[in-house]
């Protein structure tokens, strides 16, 4: 059996940032926007933190085609 390889240094260990105060709100008004926001509090009961991202990158990107 080998020898596990080792390195130099420590690995890099980055931040977890879940800070919630930054995702983007709905436009006032939108339904599109509305719906998003709510699929993504349901998806936060649950622990599904990969449809709480998609949803916050779906209504940041959804003001381009009002």
């Amino acid at each position: 059996m080998t020898e596990p390889t080792r390195y130099s240094t420590p690995p890099i260990e980055l931040p977890l940032d879940l800070d919630l105060d930054r995702e983007p709100d709905p436009i006032d008004g939108c339904a599109g926007c509305v719906e998003l926001a709510a699929v993504r509090d349901r998806a936060r009961i649950v622990g599904d933190w990969t449809s709480v991202s998609d949803c916050n990158v779906f209504i940041r990107r959804h003001p381009e085609g009002h």
